[in-house]
């Protein structure tokens, strides 16, 4: 697979940490020049610098992708620096867990503007471009909670099985423009997103179960998300469920 990806473009939102720091690496390894976006600067330069080793010519994005205007700015610059995008990885994403009696509803609101909404605002500018060239990529990071509504997790989940759904209506209306759409759902990762929980309670309890088990790690997912973008252009990977061989459900 060394240089599958070779002259590729790709642009990986939720770049800072976890899975999507792995999967700009990743790309990076089979040959991709890579754009990076997230909130914190100074990781995405950090990560930057390991780009660059790799010869992946990184472009360092600074956004919100919770802000719709965000999400497609970062795209049009992505399209306007490398001439064209052709691999977007919508991995950009929160997790507020907590009883649904108890939700934080302005919490809720910022999860589905995150998790949804910006997923949604940078497909769409990614479209365009995709169209004309008839050539593209999409790859959303969902969830097993996209699968499975567990308690105290139902705005979580709900934002999940939104990204499962709006991406099986994504690809079936742009497989004709030669376009292919990924949904990766995994179990329990080991990452920063469990940081994001405000209810303590719930907190310790996922805690408690994700460390019960050899969780996956973020290179895990990211050579998931690898194998699905470097497949030849007559393979279209639409969806891949994986969790930790300990994980039930």
């Amino acid at each position: 697979m060394q240089n599958r990806l070779k002259d590729r473009i790709a642009l990986v939102t939720g770049a800072s940490s976890g899975i999507g720091e792995a999967t700009a690496l990743e790309l990076a390894r089979l040959g991709a020049r890579v754009a990076i976006a997230a909130r914190r600067r100074e990781r995405l330069e950090s990560l930057a610098r390991q780009l660059a080793e790799l010869g992946a010519e990184p472009l360092v994005l600074v956004a919100d992708l919770g802000d719709e205007a965000e999400a497609q700015r970062i795209v049009h610059e992505t399209e306007r620096h490398f001439g064209r995008l052709d691999i977007l990885v919508n991995n950009a994403g929160v997790m507020y867990l907590e009883p649904i009696a108890e939700a934080d509803l302005g919490r809720w609101r910022r999860m589905l503007e995150l998790n949804v909404l910006g997923l949604i605002a940078a497909t769409q500018a990614a479209l365009a471009g995709m169209r004309a060239r008839r050539d593209g990529h999409i790859v959303n990071i969902s969830s097993t909670a996209g699968r499975i509504a567990n308690p105290n997790a139902g705005g979580y989940a709900a934002t999940k099985f939104g990204v499962v759904a709006f991406s099986e209506s994504l690809r079936r209306e742009v497989y004709k423009d030669n376009i292919r759409v990924s949904v990766i759902e995994p179990g329990a990762v080991a990452t920063e997103l469990r940081e994001h929980i405000g209810h303590a309670a719930t907190k310790d309890a996922l805690n408690a179960w994700a460390d019960s088990m050899r969780q996956l790690q973020s290179q895990d997912v990211a050579e998931a998300i690898a194998f699905c973008v470097s497949r030849p252009a007559h393979v279209s990977i639409n969806e891949v469920l994986m969790r930790p061989t300990d994980q039930e459900r």
